[in-house]
């Protein structure tokens, strides 16, 4: 209890009287049971593993030949910012749950804030996919042309830069913050419950974060005009296995567009004196674990080419693991 306490009250004292705080408090799911706690983590770590490992196998095999295309270009770099958004939530999430820990430093808190608002390179990224379909099932003549090599590269780094710039602004200004107090209601640094600690004035971030979600909208808008018009070429097509295959593609990647637009506009738009600090927990996990979970079988792993060059990938590492035994144990025993 003591300990807890001193936690609690971790400031240092500025040069004119004013306190710091150097150490947050995360307060997210302290009710729970400690069984049920430790159960939640263990069901977490499974999740998170198979998130990484998922997205790491989509990767790594985009280095095959067949995989060289504006999709796997495009779903490669997706799964990179997944690993990089659920890592910065889901690993001080487990230590929460299973240790119970809850403290987090100034710099690892406005790092983990930082990270998770990476995830709008994300959504500018599905708005490039999208626009990737559209002209692939509408436009297949004019694919070739359009969906050139240099302009998938341009499109990525666009957003990245675009999307680092306006977080590095961002995350200078949280710095200038002073806190009052350091208990923040939530199992990550979420801006909301962040922007209430402080004792200065959070107008512009706030007006950051509007504008940073105004073009999360626009692109929700802009993929939804794209799917639209890929269902409505598909009611077209002449073959009717062509309709449905189109038809269960578009509606699984549907699925997981509204988890992630559906879980972001839950958060961040609607306001959250309105809002359950219960329910708004539960809908940042749909957008910080189970979203990311769901990406890779959605996008990747159900597609035959991704898992023929995932064996061969496999069959041949294998091959060199073995070989090097042989090789070891050759040298060992002569």
């Amino acid at each position: 209890m003591f300990l807890s306490r001193l936690g609690e009250l971790k400031f240092s004292t500025g040069p004119e009287n004013a306190t710091a705080v150097t150490e947050f408090i995360l307060e997210g799911f302290s009710g729970l049971d400690q069984r049920l706690q430790l159960f939640l983590s263990l069901v977490l770590l499974l999740i998170y593993l198979t998130t990484v490992m998922g997205n790491a196998t989509i990767i790594f095999p985009c280095v095959d030949h067949r995989l060289q295309t504006p999709m796997y270009f495009f779903i490669s770099k997706l799964s990179f910012l997944e690993i990089w958004f659920t890592s910065s939530t889901s690993t001080k999430l487990l230590v929460i749950l299973g240790s119970g820990r809850r403290t987090i430093s100034q710099h690892s808190c406005f790092a983990q804030s930082y990270c998770c608002f990476a995830l709008g390179s994300t959504f500018v990224l599905l708005v490039v996919m999208s626009f990737h379909r559209y002209v692939a099932v509408c436009q297949p003549l004019c694919y070739a042309a359009i969906m050139k090599p240099q302009l998938c590269i341009h499109l990525v780094v666009a957003a990245w830069v675009m999307g680092t710039t306006l977080l590095s602004y961002r995350l200078v200004l949280l710095y200038k913050l002073t806190f009052g107090s350091n208990k923040i209601h939530h199992f990550f640094c979420h801006n909301s419950p962040l922007f209430k600690l402080s004792c200065s004035d959070t107008s512009l971030l706030w007006k950051m974060d509007s504008i940073s979600l105004s073009f999360v909208m626009l692109g929700f808008c802009l993929t939804l005009a794209f799917y639209t018009g890929i269902l409505f070429c598909t009611v077209h097509l002449p073959a009717a296995s062509g309709r449905k295959k189109a038809f269960t593609t578009c509606s699984s990647h549907l699925t997981t567009l509204a988890i992630a637009y559906g879980s972001c506009i839950a958060l961040y738009v609607h306001p959250s004196e309105h809002v359950s600090l219960q329910a708004n927990r539960l809908v940042a996990l749909l957008n910080t674990v189970l979203y990311p979970f769901l990406k890779p079988f959605i996008y990747s792993l159900r597609n035959k080419t991704v898992i023929l060059a995932l064996n061969e990938a496999i069959a041949r590492a294998t091959i060199k693991l073995f070989a090097l035994s042989q090789c070891i144990s050759g040298q060992q025993f002569p």
